[in-house]
């Protein structure tokens, strides 16, 4: 077994066991990594510049996403997840449980992220997140920062940059302290840019970019992980799903989860 193949399967053996029973994955599988077999109800990319041209793949899912075999949906390339935990200061999605158990069940890489209001301190909403999401063997956390235009209460409440970055850093330092490992940064391009969150050098990236590359929707900014697609289609789960892309190869992949699986 290859250094990098061994670091695989411990990181994923540990992922897998996490809180949940005992894995369902069989022995040959785990830390085996699966090409993509998605389909996509609306795509926009052409030849030359599909995700595709990266090996590894996942997806992010919420209450949205009721019905999920994750083992079919691994092996139909489903290699990390990221769930919806929390968001706010007093809610929980209604299916974290479900996906955090199904998914580590089934060997899938997976993290959990927390959507953030603005109307609810970040001391409240990192505890609250901290309350919900077991500590040991998971992906990096995650701070998903969008504008919400659906919120009855904080629609309208659009603080000006620096304070949005201050309650950033106030947020990602209490999960820093919790959990061992710096989170990842969700966001979209129009929150990026309204907030300067390039100021975030020192923090990893998820961008959100559904009709064009990453390069051309944040130039300059790299990245850990893209959403290319929220029309995806998966064997295994009902319904359109979220599609993700890492940046790297099959064995940086395996390193890096290796170093940042905690």
């Amino acid at each position: 077994m290859t250094l990098t193949r061994r670091l695989a399967f411990l990181a994923l053996l540990a992922l897998a066991a996490c809180g949940a029973p005992r894995a369902s994955v069989p022995p040959a599988e785990i830390g085996a990594l699966f090409a993509p077999n998605f389909d996509d109800s609306h795509p926009v990319f052409f030849p030359g510049r599909r995700p595709a041209r990266y090996p590894v793949h996942g997806i992010d899912v919420a209450r949205f996403q009721s019905s999920v075999d994750w083992n079919t949906a691994r092996r139909n390339g489903v290699n990390f997840a990221f769930i919806k935990a929390t968001e706010g200061g007093d809610l929980l999605d209604a299916e974290f449980k479900n996906h955090w158990r199904g998914a580590g069940q089934a060997g899938v890489a997976r993290g959990a992220y927390h959507f953030y209001y603005f109307c609810t301190t970040p001391e409240a909403q990192a505890a609250w997140f901290i309350r919900n999401v077991p500590r040991g063997n998971m992906l990096p956390p995650v701070l998903d920062m969008e504008w919400n235009p659906f919120s009855p209460t904080c629609a309208t409440v659009r603080p000006p940059g620096q304070d949005v970055r201050d309650q950033m850093r106030r947020w990602l330092n209490i999960v820093t302290a919790h959990y061992g490992q710096k989170p990842i940064i969700y966001t979209t391009p129009r929150f990026y840019r309204e907030n300067e969150l390039g100021k975030f050098d020192d923090y990893e990236f998820w961008l959100r970019s559904t009709a064009k590359r990453p390069s051309e929707t944040f130039p300059g900014e790299r990245w850990t992980f893209w959403q290319y697609s929220s029309t995806g289609i998966i064997p295994g789960i009902v319904g359109k799903v979220d599609l993700n892309a890492f940046t790297g190869s099959r064995a940086e992949w395996s390193q890096w989860v290796a170093a940042r699986a905690r």
